[in-house]
């Protein structure tokens, strides 16, 4: 086996080797990347499922709906006048 046969082969196991390297890359990128389209997905989905979350909120929090859920469950009123005492210093 002469030199340049030697060389040649080199080159050829070298060529192989970068080229297996290759497309070992772009497997890895490519499941990143759909590693990374499923986590956005994810994170818009959250990201409605918090505004419809915010607007439910908004919605429980209103003063009219805290006004009737006081009156009928647990009979909150507004004070009589008779009820109202002011103290003097």
């Amino acid at each position: 086996m002469s030199l340049r046969d030697f060389l040649f082969a080199l080159l050829v196991a070298c060529v192989l080797s970068s080229a297996i390297a290759v497309v070992h890359a772009r497997h890895l990128h490519r499941q990143a990347y759909i590693a990374l389209s499923s986590l956005e997905q994810g994170r818009d989905d959250l990201n409605i499922e918090f505004g419809r979350l915010q607007l439910e909120q908004a919605t429980w929090a209103e003063a009219n709906r805290i006004e009737q859920v006081a009156g009928t469950r647990i009979g909150m009123k507004y004070p009589t006048d008779a009820d109202i005492v002011v103290l003097q210093p």
